[in-house]
């Protein structure tokens, strides 16, 4: 199981929906998550994209030298950049980290942000262009050159004078719900990425991209994102779940859901069909809360529980074939640590803490004796 956590680039609070414990985000903070994840045992972080974050390319550069082992999963924009440009870009971030680049392909869901940006192209036509974006990338990292003709880009003798240091190059990550995004993923990508759903819908596009991809004689990988909320009992954690949202009221909510119901994204219309726009019924499947999604674009459910029944839940995703975990949880910088040490014994994980080894863990009790082992 690879877990990794979240830049909160976007913004950081203890609430949702209100400047009420709220902080500001700034160099400072974002190296505080960052130096978390790295030392914890996460895999990596995440880093969001889009007109409400700071630029994803631009933070994590600047974290490289504030870490060491982290992974970066920083997002391309087709349309938004050229596949030559956003190729020297990942070679030079992989370069300068020694390796520590993934990359998460954001096609865009939002028609009103893509047109400030100058894309204005259809659901279908952004997805043809990530299609031609991809094989220029792949060639240009891969090979050191690329040329396409297609119905969008024109390339001609493309060049990428210096090679990633990951081979082919570094690993392209991509979530799409709809059928032709599943034919992208299955096409191009090494780990498809699903939001949050019930195990019975994510099982069921699991098997829909393993199809596509074995037609086009390729394997794929399977990765969730989700929140998570995670106490000492499971009493303690749903109180923390609907702590995070008691400023959240209808008026709010309405709002949110206006400007989420323009977007074309399949994805978003099935994180909104999860909670319907009411704080009514948000476990939709069992420690699965959707309580976030009222208000939140994108991930909007949460594992809510004690560690052992969220180590549990996870573990029901990875039996449908999900590998990695992208988490997150408010506000970032605390609950890192929370899970870390609440629910990564719970799992099975390919790294382990930095500091996992040592015996010197907690404080010295009586100015004499070493503190005991936890229950």
């Amino acid at each position: 199981m690879n877990v990794f956590w979240f830049i909160p680039t976007h913004g950081d609070s203890r609430y949702l929906g209100v400047t009420t414990g709220g902080r500001e985000v700034n160099l400072p903070y974002l190296k505080q998550v960052a130096q978390a994840v790295d030392s914890l045992g996460y895999d990596g972080a995440l880093l969001p994209t889009g007109q409400s974050c700071e630029d994803a390319w631009v933070v994590a550069s600047s974290l490289i030298t504030a870490t060491n082992h982290m992974k970066f999963l920083v997002a391309v924009r087709p349309g938004l950049t050229t596949p030559s440009q956003a190729a020297r870009m990942a070679a030079t971030f992989d370069r300068l980290s020694n390796g520590r680049l993934l990359i998460n392909v954001v096609t865009g869901g939002d028609p009103v942000e893509l047109a400030g940006d100058g894309l204005h192209l259809s659901h279908h036509e952004r997805y043809a262009l990530t299609d031609e974006f991809l094989a220029v990338w792949r060639d240009l990292l891969a090979k050191g050159e690329a040329s396409l003709e297609g119905d969008y880009l024109h390339i001609n003798e493309g060049k990428l004078l210096f090679p990633p240091v990951q081979k082919p190059y570094p690993p392209l990550y991509f979530g799409g719900s709809s059928q032709i995004g599943q034919e992208i993923a299955a096409k191009h990508v090494d780990v498809y990425l699903t939001w949050g759903e019930p195990p019975a819908k994510v099982a069921e596009k699991i098997n829909q991209v393993k199809n596509l991809a074995e037609k086009e004689g390729r394997t794929v990988k399977f990765g969730i994102r989700l929140h998570v909320i995670v106490r000492e009992t499971s009493e303690e954690a749903w109180r923390a779940a609907e702590d995070l949202i008691k400023y959240v009221d209808d008026d709010l909510i309405a709002k949110s859901q206006k400007v989420f119901s323009r977007y074309d994204s399949e994805g978003q219309k099935r994180m909104s069909d999860l909670h319907a726009g009411t704080k009514d019924n948000l476990e939709i499947s069992p420690n699965l809360w959707a309580g976030v999604g009222l208000v939140r674009g994108g991930a909007g459910t949460a594992l809510v529980g004690d560690p052992e029944t969220v180590a549990k839940r996870m573990k029901e995703y990875q039996d449908l074939g999900i590998e990695t975990f992208v988490l997150s949880g408010y506000p970032h910088l605390e609950e890192s640590y929370r899970v870390a040490e609440l629910l990564f014994p719970h799992l099975d994980m390919n790294q382990k803490s930095i500091n996992s080894s040592s015996n010197l863990v907690g404080e010295m009790v009586a100015n004499d004796f070493y503190p005991k082992k936890g229950i």
